[in-house]
């Protein structure tokens, strides 16, 4: 039966590597590389360096594919995501049955973790449910975002006791500061959510391209550093056609 990873390849450094990761790249008789379009041409040059860097099988071959644009959300933002989940399904799809062979190994290298905001999985369950390629899963973990945050920020995710929460921009906005964690870490936000915010006394601590020679870190008071944060992550958005960031949230105090 054929079989497909699904491998966590860190935050952009390809350091974040683990020795499991690599293992599978060589395991892999196909790596799958997603193309974005020319402005996130970096993702899939990343990917082939970590491919150039630590793949030593000789049989070894890569498949580039390019990942369908999603639709601007309408008024309903499950149902934007859902037609845009269901066309990249039917390339994995096409991609599993077309470019393995009965007994084939392919890899799909996914950003970050598999199993923290991304998709991969999920997508992968849609190829299996429909029923007209059989395969076997493998997942990898990775480094994710959050951690990679956390270390540039030389900080601890949570504080004595306390717990910590991981959400969107998008429910930031909706829902604010939620009441039921001592930090929050928003991840996907592309409008820069903080902003949002009555309490301009939390401390945030943000970051771009982590663990990249492009790395961008600021930390300070909300009211202090939110609208540099912004200029700063538009410019740099400008300038790259593309920018990932995070960010860590929490009222002041030990």
């Amino acid at each position: 039966m054929r079989k497909v990873l699904v491998i966590g390849i860190g935050a952009g450094n390809p350091e974040h590597m683990t020795v499991q990761a690599i293992s599978g790249l060589n395991r892999a008789d196909v790596l799958f590389i997603p193309d974005k379009g020319a402005k996130k041409n970096d993702l899939a040059e990343l990917r082939r360096q970590i491919c150039d860097r630590f793949v030593t099988n000789p049989k070894s071959r890569r498949v580039e594919f390019d990942v369908p644009v999603r639709a601007e959300p309408t008024s309903s933002y499950r149902s934007t995501v859902d037609d845009w989940h269901e066309a990249i399904a039917a390339i994995y799809e096409a991609l599993i049955r077309d470019e393995l062979p009965e007994d084939g190994c392919g890899a799909f290298l996914i950003w970050g973790d598999p199993s923290l905001y991304d998709s991969a999985l999920r997508i992968l369950e849609r190829v299996r449910l429909r029923a007209n390629v059989e395969f076997e899963l493998d997942v990898m973990p990775g480094i994710t975002a959050v951690q990679a945050l956390a270390a540039s920020h030389k900080m601890a995710l949570n504080r004595i006791g306390d717990s910590f929460l991981v959400t969107t921009g998008r429910r930031l906005t909706e829902e604010g500061m939620p009441d039921n964690a001592g930090s929050t870490v928003v991840m996907l936000d592309g409008k820069c959510a903080f902003n949002t915010l009555s309490d301009k006394d939390l401390i945030i601590h943000w970051g771009a391209y982590l663990g990249t020679p492009d790395e961008i870190i600021i930390s300070g008071r909300l009211g202090d550093v939110g609208a540099e944060i912004e200029k700063i992550r538009e410019d740099a958005r400008r300038s790259k056609g593309w920018i990932m960031d995070t960010y860590l949230l929490r009222k002041p105090g030990d």
